[in-house]
């Protein structure tokens, strides 16, 4: 299906969207939607014939554990209510611990890199295989940005993306913003990774803007899409003409005119670049597209379900698989690893979560990583709960990265703001601070708090 340019849909920016020429269609954050009290802006759009696509962040595809049934079930009944043509998600990791390592259950509040290994490609096959079967339309993946690289890793990008195209036949949404930002952050050259992976296999692309600061490159979506983001944009249109490009915008949001703009810039790049001569179905002459019955490609357009069960498909031996070189993950011989995969990734991802520097990970760069976790997750907890910082003031950010330091999210960002101020009426507070504290927390929390929260809110009740 040709989607055409589109733009992410936000509340902030509904009405500037509806107002926006040549929008094609439009992108929503799954876990942002009800099915059965859609936005009435969304659903002006769809009446007006405008494509609406569930993007997904919270499945964890990337994860130890198997896709939770409750999440697809979700996902799913999202798609039907928009009647989207496809859903999609990230291959990124969102939360470790619990049942399989016998640990707390731990959320990273962000979406974080899978190792590129074979453990993580075979566990990431089953889950897709899982979210396939349960989902009523095909499933798109999205790359992600990075901070840090998992040691030890057995294939590029392209290479990881490349062999999960072909155990599942899964559509993929390549952001191109994010070859750019593990290009600065990671060293990453995103023409080779455009070169190794199925670009016949690309759903839609997306188109970011970010920041670099002190030689990092944050992916923020809350900036201008620049030169460098085009410039990837350029080498994905000279290979393919994607059927669909959707500009990203989550914060900080410009004046309509401006994002006019952007998409424009878009327009501009995808006119200059495509490739010659053009097919009537957005193909390039060169790439295999079975619409026109070519046998070599792959068919993405409704892969079957269960098609990708990497669960029984044979391990490849070393000479097998992908890219110059490649063999199996070293063996320590005084620490022989678990012999399930599930089991090897779920302790690789705790580890990342809870321990202070895992061994093999770059200090500096998992620093970087932490602070910038904790300033999402403080943006999140001030829009879960946006009577904190009318009540701390300036405050508010410094005492919620003092406490993020050694608190990851534990059940969600309603609990992590209950636990803040917790913690907050576990310390000397200004006695006013301390009493709007204690309400919100009564107001908004089903058990007691601990030790010496507890005691202030039983003596604020008394004195109410």
């Amino acid at each position: 299906m040709e989607l055409g340019i589109g733009i992410g849909w936000r509340p902030e920016i509904a009405d500037a969207v509806e107002r926006l020429p040549g929008v094609d269609w439009v992108e929503a954050v799954a876990e942002n939607l009800c099915p059965g009290h859609l936005p009435e802006s969304l659903v002006r759009l769809r009446r007006r014939g405008v494509t609406v696509v569930p993007h997904g962040v919270s499945l964890g595809l990337g994860g130890a554990d198997r896709p939770d049934p409750g999440r697809l079930a979700e996902l799913a009944a999202r798609a039907e209510a928009l009647s989207a043509p496809l859903v999609t998600e990230h291959i990124a990791f969102v939360r470790a611990g619990g049942a399989l390592t016998a640990s707390p259950r731990l959320e990273a509040g962000h979406l974080l890199p899978v190792p590129r290994t074979w453990d993580a490609l075979e566990v990431l096959c089953e889950n897709v295989r899982i979210a396939q079967d349960c989902l009523p339309v095909p499933l798109a993946l999205e790359n992600i940005a990075a901070l840090v690289n998992w040691p030890d890793e057995d294939m590029t990008e392209g290479q990881f993306l490349a062999e999960l195209v072909e155990r599942t036949g899964v559509r993929l949404l390549i952001d191109v913003a994010n070859l750019h930002t593990n290009r600065v952050n990671r060293g990453e050259d995103p023409a080779k990774a455009l070169a190794e992976l199925p670009v016949e296999a690309i759903a839609y692309v997306h188109v970011a803007g970010g920041v670099e600061k002190d030689g990092v490159w944050h992916d923020t979506h809350a900036h201008p899409v620049g030169a460098e983001v085009l410039g990837v944009l350029a080498e994905l249109v000279s290979r393919v003409s994607p059927r669909g490009v959707l500009l990203e915008r989550d914060d900080a949001f410009p004046p309509e005119a401006e994002l006019a703009g952007e998409l424009g810039a878009i327009r501009a790049v995808l006119a200059r670049n495509s490739p010659t001569p053009s097919r009537d179905d957005g193909s390039a002459p060169d790439t295999p597209n079975p619409a026109r019955g070519d046998e070599s490609a792959p068919d993405t357009s409704n892969p079957p379900r269960g098609a990708g069960n990497c669960a029984t498909s044979r391990p490849r031996s070393a000479d097998e698989r992908v890219g110059p070189g490649a063999k199996p993950p070293a063996v320590d011989i005084a620490h022989p690893p678990a012999a399930d995969p599930r089991l090897r990734l779920a302790l690789a991802q705790a580890s990342l979560l809870s321990a202070p520097v895992p061994h093999g990970f770059d200090p500096i760069r998992l620093r970087v990583q932490a602070r910038a976790l904790a300033a999402k997750r403080a943006d999140v907890v001030a829009k879960v709960a946006p009577e904190l910082p009318r009540i701390l003031g300036d405050a508010y950010r410094p005492a919620y990265l003092a406490y993020a330091r050694s608190r990851p999210v534990r059940d969600g960002y309603r609990r992590d703001a209950l636990d803040f101020v917790e913690s907050l009426l576990e310390q000397d507070l200004d006695g006013d601070v301390a009493r709007q504290l204690g309400r919100w927390w009564k107001e908004r929390a089903g058990a007691r708090p601990r030790g010496r929260a507890a005691r202030f809110l039983k003596g604020l009740i008394r004195a109410a």
